[in-house]
């Protein structure tokens, strides 16, 4: 059996139980910081319990303004969590290309196009193996998956980690990482100018509890929202 991200990203995704919060399933990129003080982050939810299953990629400039692009009108996307702390939010035509067995591009509209290749580390190996070995109940442990954040913060060398609290939006949430890969390369333009080299922003952002990784990760998963 195969275990590359793109076999596993491209496995068909199915909704988690219901258990009274709104539901998202499939991969992204929880952020990507540039040295320039640029961040992009990708959601890729096929699954969705408020809508159709959708894509959205968020762009952090470097003077701390966040626009958020999704692929479905934004009340049914991420800004419908974290849209008050974003300067603005649109749709837009989205792709996500996979070239390689961990490597795809990422383009919004005719404006930004993202290249990407994905790797591993002891860390992501450990708590990948950790997340196919937990049981459900303890994924929606508030107190378990803030214990998981306080590890995986260093382990990783992504700063702060919240897997649980509440969203810019104030809806509480619950993101559930099953499987990791760093991101090892990282490239984007934005009307055609280069954003430069990967690196960590000069001070960790973050949008309500949710913290960006002051480096690129890659994750195949679940989040939960309170409606």
């Amino acid at each position: 059996m195969t275990h590359d991200a793109r076999s596993i990203a491209e496995q068909n995704t199915a909704l988690p139980p219901d258990d009274g919060r709104e539901r998202f399933a499939g991969y992204g990129v929880m952020g990507a910081p540039f040295a320039s003080g640029h961040c992009l982050a990708l959601r890729h939810f096929p699954a969705s319990s408020v809508g159709a299953g959708y894509d959205s990629v968020w762009h952090r400039d470097p003077a701390g303004e966040w626009t958020i692009y999704s692929s479905v009108r934004p009340e049914a996307s991420c800004a419908r969590y974290f849209g008050s702390a974003t300067e603005d939010a649109r749709t837009a035509d989205i792709s996500v290309t996979w070239t390689g067995p961990a490597a795809f591009t990422v383009t919004v509209d005719d404006r930004l196009v993202w290249d990407l290749e994905l790797g591993k580390s002891a860390a992501t190996a450990a708590m990948t193996g950790l997340g196919r070995l937990m049981p459900a109940a303890l994924w929606r442990s508030d107190a378990v998956l803030s214990m998981m954040g306080r590890v995986a913060g260093p382990a990783l060398g992504v700063g702060h980690v919240g897997l649980t609290g509440n969203a810019a939006n104030g809806q509480r949430f619950r993101a559930n990482p099953r499987m990791l890969w760093t991101v090892d390369q990282s490239r984007a333009t934005i009307d055609g100018v280069d954003l430069g080299p990967p690196g960590p922003l000069p001070e960790q952002a973050h949008l309500g509890d949710f913290w960006i990784p002051q480096r690129g990760m890659f994750v195949v998963g679940e989040a939960y929202f309170e409606g």
